[in-house]
């Protein structure tokens, strides 16, 4: 690789979430040969080289505050990348929502503490958030509810209004929640928070979705940009340059990194009918 040093993150101490597979483990492996001491918490054992593992089930509120807990031994961490996620079809909608967005939001206010001034968190969303809008004052309703165990019960008490299929709703709410705590983390510690939003990308993530992601999707899905499904480094690289210090000025974004198809809908050029929207 050449030199990318002015990146940030030769030397600096960096956690990933979800490093073991998918766009999560690309993000390990190449921060590893940026130079940083990359450490990963994943609920499976991850195979790129890194300083530590701490195996946490982010479903586990207790596990993702013990994790935390652990983690601050190597603080001061200077940047952070929550990159775990999964389909709703693997344990249901609710299960979804508790792992994408409770789990996740838990595990990184936990680890705001140990985060240095002026750290970076950059998560993955996705562009299925790109209608977040339309939705937007129930979701305020639940990124207004900081308590792990309460959030769930929220949205426990009306799944179908409240969580729907468990992936859009999680993702949305990773969305909200990223413009949201930017302005607070920002205003009080300089921390950087920013989310991209990929379109169907090829991990074992879209082939354990192939109930809902058939290959007759994919087939009719546009890719303006590469003409083809993107790889999880693909994705990784836009998550890594928008973490990266050099962005200084950019916070509180939600990136949408899905080869135009957000655009696309949004100004008619691309018709979405074949998602059965």
């Amino acid at each position: 690789m050449n030199n990318l040093d002015g990146l940030g993150y030769r030397g600096k101490t960096v956690v990933v979430t979800g490093g073991a597979s998918g766009m999560g483990e690309q993000v390990a492996r190449i921060l590893g040969e940026l130079g940083a001491k990359v450490h990963i918490v994943d609920i499976q054992t991850p195979k790129v080289p890194c300083e530590s593992f701490q195996q946490c089930d982010l479903s586990d509120f207790a596990a993702v505050r013990a994790t935390a807990e652990a983690l601050k031994a190597i603080a001061p961490i200077h940047f952070l990348f929550p990159c775990a996620g999964l389909p709703p079809h693997i344990k249901g909608a609710l299960y979804c929502m508790r792992v994408n967005y409770i789990g996740t939001r838990l595990f990184t206010e936990q680890l705001v503490p140990s985060l240095a001034d002026g750290a970076g968190i950059a998560l993955i969303s996705s562009d299925a958030a790109m209608g977040w809008q339309k939705n937007q004052a129930l979701s305020m309703e639940l990124l207004a509810i900081s308590d792990p165990d309460l959030a769930y019960a929220w949205c426990e008490a009306d799944p179908e209004k409240r969580v729907r299929d468990g992936y859009t709703s999680s993702k949305e709410m990773l969305v909200i929640w990223t413009q949201f705590a930017a302005v607070e983390l920002g205003n009080s510690r300089r921390i950087r928070l920013n989310a991209i939003g990929p379109c169907p990308t090829q991990t074992a993530f879209v082939d354990m979705s192939k109930e809902i992601i058939t290959d007759e999707f994919i087939a009719a899905w546009p890719f303006p940009s590469l003409g083809r499904i993107a790889t999880a480094e693909e994705q990784a690289w836009p998550l890594i340059l928008l973490n990266s210090s050099l962005n200084g000025a950019v916070s509180g974004a939600y990136l949408v990194t899905d080869q135009g198809f957000a655009g696309g809908v949004y100004t008619g050029a691309i018709n979405a009918a074949f998602m059965g929207g």
